[in-house]
């Protein structure tokens, strides 16, 4: 079994390298998107979800809650007492912002201290959603200002503007650079693209030219052809993964802050599911054209829109989050920016491997079913 899955490997890098237009946009179009992407795309986002610790427990405190959340840029998802759960909530993403009330709250505000602190803490990996939950957050402490200004002065009889300072810190993503947020989204995009595409064309190309016929009455077994079409697409993606990810260290100083193990092994994992679409597409395809165009469709436009790569799910209607189940593009770069940007381990993202894992079991299965039945019409 191995001897034949090697040989059609082999024979797979050969017509590969035979074909020198096919390696040139496996290489270059990377790196070409890479650097599009990296410099030319911006783009903003809405709807926040923000944990709560308060520590005071007061009336003004819960007052002060009941104005953030009471906006409808804010969604109160947690309130938390221990320490360690922020890290937590930050890390998994449960929320992006998490607001933090000092011992004291309300009796520092009425003795009139002039500093009475409350901090947010702030998911830094996209800088530009972190800025509009900073900017919508100094909103909502304005507003309750102005209301604590007309208490205050019902009260103790003194009138301040601005009673609360606020303090914010980045987590993550201090600069709030967007490459850093986009480099992961794009990894995920051109690994899927690349991938499926070249899978594929490879499996159509063999109906055209008749030699799946060949095939067909030789010993291989159709899980032996799909093994063997896979694995020369497989390492042309790792190293395209490689290529993109020293790409962007040099030209955005794009680290890897958590594991290269869990991260080559999360690849394969979203690689594995990339081209098992490519398969199942070659199977119900009878000519590269319709291949290609299948293929550029569902790999594409998925992974653009639908994976969190510049839109965000959570902003979207919910049957469209029902939808963006379709590509692995979005449980991808769930796990690419928790390993790369926030430095987490298995325990944040390994939801993610069992969905990659049930993706590519479905596809290849199909595919098997679909060729079998395939066989025997013929």
């Amino acid at each position: 079994m191995l001897n034949r899955i090697a040989a059609i490997s082999k024979k797979e890098i050969k017509q590969l390298i035979r074909d020198r237009r096919m390696m040139f946009v496996i290489f270059f179009f990377p790196v070409f998107l890479l650097i599009i992407f990296g410099y030319a795309v911006n783009f903003d986002v809405e709807n926040i979800k923000i944990a709560v610790r308060d520590n005071d427990k007061s009336a003004l405190s819960r007052d002060l809650i009941s104005t953030i959340s009471s906006s409808s840029y804010f969604e109160v998802v947690e309130y938390y007492d221990n320490n360690k759960r922020a890290n937590t909530i930050l890390n998994e993403g449960i929320a992006k912002g998490i607001i933090i009330i000092p011992i004291g709250f309300e009796k520092d505000i009425y003795s009139a201290k002039k500093d009475v602190k409350i901090q947010i803490l702030l998911d830094g990996v996209d800088g530009n959603t972190a800025t509009i939950i900073q900017n919508y957050s100094l909103a909502a402490i304005l507003s309750f200002n102005k209301k604590l200004n007309k208490i205050a002065t019902s009260k103790i009889g003194i009138n301040f503007e601005t009673p609360i300072d606020v303090q914010t810190r980045f987590w993550f993503n201090p600069e709030l650079q967007t490459t850093i947020y986009l480099i992961p989204g794009l990894i995920a995009l051109i690994l899927i693209v690349t991938a499926v595409i070249a899978i594929s064309l490879s499996f159509v190309r063999e109906k055209e030219r008749g030699t799946i016929e060949q095939i067909n009455v030789s010993s291989v077994r159709i899980l032996e052809l799909l093994v063997g079409k896979l694995v020369p697409y497989l390492v042309i993606s790792f190293i395209n993964a490689s290529v993109i990810l020293l790409a962007g260290y040099i030209l955005f100083g794009i680290i890897v802050n958590g594991s290269y193990t869990l991260l080559i092994i999360s690849t394969f994992l979203f690689l594995f599911a990339s081209t098992s679409i490519g398969i199942f597409i070659s199977v119900i395809a009878n000519s590269q054209q319709v291949a290609f165009s299948i293929a550029t469709f569902v790999s594409l436009l998925p992974s653009t829109i639908l994976s969190g790569f510049i839109f965000p799910i959570d902003s979207m209607p919910p049957i469209i989050q029902i939808i963006t189940n379709i590509t692995p593009a979005k449980y991808f770069i769930v796990v690419l920016r928790g390993i790369i940007i926030k430095g987490v381990g298995l325990n944040a993202f390994w939801e993610q491997w069992i969905y990659l894992l049930l993706f590519s079991s479905f596809f290849l299965i199909l595919s098997i079913i679909i060729y079998n039945k395939s066989l025997k019409k013929a």
